[in-house]
């Protein structure tokens, strides 16, 4: 099991590979394979033979998760990557900040 510190619904942007530049926002979280899926990259199509259940068969396009390691969180304040850190707020609780701008995570 990994650390992912991104959640479900963080606005991202690719930092390295073939969809560098890209944003998007994270439909499903991978901790066991450190990966994240992000809506609308890395895109693939998958043809799929025909079945009981799917007599057509035909081609299907699926999203596929990409490593979290090539992801940063989009800090809202200027749009460019920021690493995920730690603060305790006043009340003693465990909140996200941006490392970019100290700012707190929505």
């Amino acid at each position: 099991m990994y650390k992912i510190r991104l959640k479900k619904g963080d606005t991202v942007i690719v930092t390295a590979g073939k969809f560098k530049g890209q944003t998007g926002k994270i439909t499903a979280t991978h901790p066991k394979d450190n990966k994240v899926t992000i809506e609308g990259i890395n895109v693939v199509k998958r043809h799929i033979k025909p079945t009981e259940f799917r007599p057509q068969g035909g081609v299907e396009e699926k999203t596929l998760p990409m490593w979290v390691s090539k992801v940063a969180l989009v800090d809202p304040s200027d749009k460019k990557p920021s690493k995920v850190g730690y603060k305790f707020d006043k009340q003693g609780n465990k909140v996200r900040v941006y490392k970019r701008s100290g700012k707190e995570v929505k």
